[in-house]
């Protein structure tokens, strides 16, 4: 992003991204403010952009723990170890170790999967961006944020009131609590809610993500 804001010489421009780019957004936002005028996240709020240290995260405290046991490796310890072993033992292992009992709160009602031999690899570029994830807390640029919340039932339960009132419960104690996060440990956003919008919020809702956009680009200094 830094190589293409140098290439055409651009002076502190508006970064949008959607989905996966929060991270990518977060990511110059924490370690480059000042190469920005602001940044806009399209249904890209997630914990991959701002990590919410109440809740955790799966995938990112398990990279995190994964990448303090490669420090712990033979030939690989720092001189002095111990703020290392003791960062493992009161944050990493506790934070991961939530995750897993949360996870299997969440397998309790789920019946096994039927066997159908060993998952296929993931792609190089998904393994690449999952394995890159950071808990980025502390973004410092102005930011709009738009979330689909709830999002777009499915169509197989479009026109089932009682399935659609469901699916917007899990979404509000999924996306709701992710976006009540960002809009608390982040006080330069402005969180919107677009109800029944889809993923592609800039899609099934282009004029509200445009007025949006256009509002926030108008107040940055």
């Amino acid at each position: 992003m830094l190589a293409v804001i140098d290439a055409l010489k651009l002076n502190r421009p508006v970064i949008a991204g959607h989905s996966i780019a929060g991270e990518e957004l977060s990511s110059i936002g924490s370690r480059h403010p000042e190469r920005v005028a602001g940044l806009i996240y399209l249904e890209a709020g997630y914990p991959y952009a701002y990590y919410d240290h109440a809740r955790g995260d799966f995938a990112i405290d398990l990279g995190e723990l994964r990448r303090k046991l490669e420090e712990m490796e033979f030939g690989r310890l720092p001189q002095d170890p111990r703020p290392l072993v003791q960062e493992v033992l009161e944050n990493t292992l506790p934070a991961f170790e939530r995750d897993l009992r949360e996870l299997q709160k969440s397998m309790v009602a789920t019946p096994p999967p039927a066997s159908a031999g060993a998952p296929p690899r993931p792609a190089f570029a998904p393994a690449a961006i999952i394995e890159g994830q950071r808990k980025y807390s502390d973004v410092r640029a102005p930011i709009l944020a738009i979330y689909a919340l709830p999002h777009a039932p499915p169509a197989a339960i479009r026109n089932n009131p009682e399935a659609v009132a469901k699916a917007d419960a899990r979404d509000e104690a999924s996306t709701g609590a992710q976006a009540k996060a960002f809009e608390a440990g982040l006080p330069s956003a402005r969180v919107v809610r677009l109800a029944h919008a889809s993923h592609y919020v800039f899609l099934s809702n282009e004029s509200d993500v445009l007025r949006e956009m256009n509002a926030f680009i108008g107040s940055l200094p």
